[in-house]
């Protein structure tokens, strides 16, 4: 730190060091630092009041404004004019990934139900059941058999 000057360090009311060094024997300032240039400048900090001070307003100021604003706006509108296939590709994969699954989940939900009526249905489950409930095979007496029409019709029409 020697090489900064000494004023910077010390404030104005005080003595200078080369007062003292002029005062030291000569062989003691063989060892002292030499003076530096600009040692005797002192900054002052002046306070300036701009309190009072009125901006004026710039005319030209609105205009570049609003130029700069529609500058923006059209470069946004650019942008998303550019970015909009895009936006609707994903969006459209996103969309197809999710009919994807949802035939899938059908898929397996039908083979499921497939299964379900397969067992349901079969003729051993029926046998059993039957045998819960008491139910036989009808006898030959037991049997009606309909008469057949020639239209076709099952039932026989009232008039």
């Amino acid at each position: 730190m020697a090489t900064q000057p000494n004023a910077f360090f010390h404030r104005h009311d005080m003595p200078r060091q080369t007062a003292r060094l002029e005062a030291v024997p000569a062989e003691a300032t063989s060892y002292a630092l030499r003076s530096l240039p600009h040692e005797d400048v002192f900054f002052f900090c002046k306070k300036i009041d701009n309190t009072r001070l009125v901006r004026e307003a710039d005319p030209k100021a609105g205009g570049a404004c609003w130029n700069v604003i529609g500058a923006a706006c059209l470069a946004v509108v650019c942008l998303g004019i550019a970015a909009a296939p895009k936006v609707t590709v994903t969006m459209d994969g996103y969309k197809l990934e999710a009919l994807r699954a949802e035939e899938q989940r059908l898929l397996d939900e039908r083979r499921a139900l497939d299964l379900q009526e397969a067992q349901l249905l079969s003729p051993d489950r029926l046998e059993l059941l039957a045998k819960k409930q008491n139910l036989v095979t009808p006898g030959g007496d037991q049997v009606f058999h309909l008469e057949t029409r020639p239209d076709g019709a099952v039932a026989m029409m009232v008039k």
